[in-house]
């Protein structure tokens, strides 16, 4: 089996480029970035742009503005992370001509609305996964970003666990064929944040504003990677979704909670695959764990997030004697995206997959290549999350149907 490559798989690696491809960038004015969000994703996503020209040979932009509801709060945030100024409104914002990326990291309740906009203002844009709270908000973006696309506007959904080097490597090896026919993966995000009974009642166990729990916020980087990894696309999913607690205490009183706590899916995949996927917020114990086993009929490979810096790999075509899982210490120069970072051995963090993903989707608005994962993409894995949910309410098996020309024309 034969991975496909991305556009921005053959995007020219730092060493690669021409002197006179690096000299014609020089005339080019900075491009504004404004992000929409400063809590969680936002502080992640502003300490990409902030470092990320600090490693890679990006072209030039400026960190205009951060966007956030509370005036005071969004002011103290845009200068302790880098932002020239901040704003309460991202409708202005996007109206503005010095403004040429939107960077989305709001709660996904507000991804269709802004995306929507900004591509029709001919804005580039990134926006955080899940891609939306809805199927119909996902195809809503997907139809604006191709629209956009036409007119050489860039979109980008920003799974960033395909930036993790070991990830990116294990990808590599699958492609290359050292595992031989990938059979099946298995694949567990868990987490443990939600263990306690009297944790309070947040935005994210409100179905109308999270969408979904475990399922979406954390389950569809599982399936991503699932597909990612193997190259090929689920066709069909058994489901199973649970609430452990059913009860928060809310800012008023007693809530219900109205999202799933934890996520078991079996899935079916194109080139006779199959993988299982597994969420949990209530896995006591599990900090951020994303465990992904690949196996195939001539090896394996194994990853953990909370070893980010290193993949496990099986060669089963050695003699018997030799076999068994060796480490590989993802660091080297020769590894994905560490040609421009720190010496052998000096490892790197979980924050520096998001500059990754800003190095990326930079040289895709350069270069004219359509980034990856696509909005497209990110509506693929909305109809896999919408199939789970289905087929757990309905206690059966169903197939998920991907509409070819939506997905083709944004790939």
């Amino acid at each position: 089996m034969t991975t496909p490559a991305h556009p921005s798989d053959s995007t020219p690696s730092q060493g690669d480029r021409p002197a006179a491809w690096l000299a014609s960038r020089q005339v080019k004015s900075p491009l504004g970035v404004a992000a929409i969000g400063y809590a969680f994703m936002g502080k992640a996503h502003s300490n990409a742009w902030r470092n990320v020209a600090s490693f890679f040979d990006v072209p030039a932009f400026e960190q205009k503005v951060l966007v956030g509801r509370d005036a005071t709060q969004v002011a103290e945030a845009a200068a302790k992370y880098g932002w020239a100024e901040s704003a309460t409104d991202w409708r202005s914002v996007i109206e503005r001509d010095d403004i040429h990326i939107i960077d989305i990291c709001a709660p996904g309740w507000m991804h269709a609305e802004i995306a929507t906009a900004a591509l029709a203002a001919g804005k580039h844009v990134l926006v955080e996964k899940p891609l939306a709270n809805t199927l119909g908000e996902a195809e809503a973006m997907t139809a604006a970003a191709i629209t956009a696309r036409a007119q050489g506007v860039q979109s980008m959904i920003g799974f960033n666990y395909r930036r993790v080097p070991a990830l990116a490597l294990a990808r590599e090896l699958i492609a290359e064929g050292r595992l031989g026919t990938v059979r099946h993966v298995r694949a567990a995000y868990l987490q443990d944040w939600l263990s306690d009974a009297e944790a309070p009642m947040t935005w994210r166990l409100r179905k109308e504003t999270a969408g979904s729990g475990a399922l979406g916020v954390i389950a569809s980087h599982a399936i991503d990677q699932v597909q990612h990894l193997t190259g090929e696309t689920i066709t069909e999913v058994t489901g199973t979704l649970r609430t452990f607690v059913a009860e928060r205490q809310g800012p008023h009183g007693t809530e219900r909670v109205t999202v799933d706590d934890a996520a078991w899916a079996t899935l079916g995949l194109t080139g006779s695959l199959s993988a299982s996927v597994e969420a949990s917020r209530v896995a006591t114990g599990q900090k951020n764990s994303l465990r992904i086993e690949v196996y195939g009929s001539e090896g394996s490979v194994a990853f953990d997030l909370e070893n980010l810096n290193e993949l496990r790999f099986l060669d089963a075509t050695a003699p018997v004697r030799e076999q068994g899982f060796r480490r590989i210490l993802v660091n080297e120069p020769e590894h994905p995206y560490l040609e421009a970072r720190w010496p052998q051995g000096h490892i790197i963090g979980w924050e520096h997959t998001f500059t990754h993903q800003i190095r990326d989707f930079l040289l895709a608005i350069e270069s004219g290549y359509a980034p990856a994962p696509s909005i497209g993409d990110g509506l693929q894995i909305q109809r896999v999350l919408t199939a789970i949910e289905t087929s757990a309410n309905n206690r059966s098996a169903i197939t998920t149907v991907v509409p070819p020309a939506l997905i083709t024309q944004e790939a």
